[in-house]
């Protein structure tokens, strides 16, 4: 079903969700950073799973288990994230994502919200070139049919049990830090990828929690965010969500990182500063995917698992899954 056959109800924009869910976002984060020395950036743990990287493979068992897990955990009378477009057009949002993110080496999780927090050039310049190509293909695709934003909803609403599921996500997962005796030797070794694999997941079921609560699932509110700045459909609440998110990632990056990671391994941070035609043109192609869609690859993961528990949705969600799979397959 396309938005133009869709009755768009009023949005109303939600700062207290949004940035309850930035929070969130930036604590999954760092957690990965310190424990694991990894970045979460979703479109790479897809990529990466078909090429067998199991801790990949458990961040997103943890992303669709989180989809399960908010299925489980929502009110019935939650409005749940649909997708917003025909098949069709589900189907080129999906390849062109996956292409996209295959060329520029990220998506929003990798580079606008990590990269960003380190203050990546490269990051900044895939970033910029995300909006260039998914704010043109939002207003072609969606721009007169979007809707008007209502008043501002400053109530959490019934989105408190996805602020504790995320909060209980890293609590047991740092509690498990906490508790468990680390030392050198080939025991410690089984140990430590035991933990890392823990890590993985539970840092990943935690950023579902805080997609959920940030709104960031939902197409409709990415959709109405991404007409700004001059469309009567705008819909500032994912201003709020990277208005909490990168200035408190930032902060933790910069001050309360370590340099090796606690459950060992090396870091694995992106140190590249070449800005080239591979990124531009793939964080362009990425944004044109966005803005057809609403949806990129973490929230995409989310409502999977999500109509894998409700039921309604599934192809839909499914057929962008593997649409970006074989867009980023297509990509050397």
């Amino acid at each position: 079903m396309s938005l133009r056959d869709q009755n768009i109800s009023e949005s109303h924009p939600k700062p207290l969700q949004a940035c309850l869910g930035g929070i969130g976002i930036a604590l999954s984060v760092h957690s990965l950073l310190v424990l694991n020395g990894s970045v979460l950036g979703v479109s790479g743990f897809v990529h990466r799973s078909f090429r067998g990287d199991k801790a990949a493979m458990f961040s997103i068992a943890g992303l669709t288990l989180g989809g399960i897990a908010i299925g489980m955990v929502s009110n019935v009378n939650t409005p749940e994230p649909r997708v917003t477009s025909s098949l069709l057009r589900t189907l080129l949002s999906g390849l062109l994502v996956g292409i996209g993110t295959k060329l520029a080496n990220g998506c929003t999780s990798g580079h606008m919200m990590c990269g960003l927090s380190r203050f990546s050039i490269r990051s900044l310049v895939a970033t910029a070139m995300f909006f260039a190509g998914a704010v043109p293909a939002t207003h072609f695709a969606h721009g007169d049919v979007l809707g008007t934003p209502g008043p501002l909803d400053w109530s959490l609403g019934n989105q408190g049990r996805h602020f504790l599921g995320a909060a209980l996500s890293l609590g047991a997962l740092w509690f498990t830090y906490m508790c468990t005796p680390l030392k050198n030797g080939a025991d410690d070794s089984s140990k430590l990828s035991v933990l890392r694999a823990l890590a993985s997941f539970l840092t990943s079921l935690a950023f579902a929690f805080s997609l959920r609560l940030s709104n960031m699932v939902d197409p409709h509110k990415v959709l109405a965010f991404l007409v700004f700045p001059f469309s009567s459909a705008f819909d500032p609440s994912l201003a709020f969500v990277a208005g909490s998110a990168l200035p408190l990632s930032t902060l933790l990056y910069r001050y309360a990182r370590v340099e090796q990671p606690r459950f060992g391994g090396q870091r694995n941070i992106p140190t590249s500063t070449k800005i080239d035609l591979r990124l531009v043109l793939g964080s362009l192609i990425f944004g044109m995917g966005w803005g057809i869609g609403g949806i990129c690859p973490g929230p995409a993961l989310v409502n999977f698992g999500h109509s894998l528990y409700a039921g309604a949705g599934f192809v839909e969600n499914a057929a962008w899954l593997v649409s970006m799979v074989l867009g980023g397959l297509l990509v050397k």
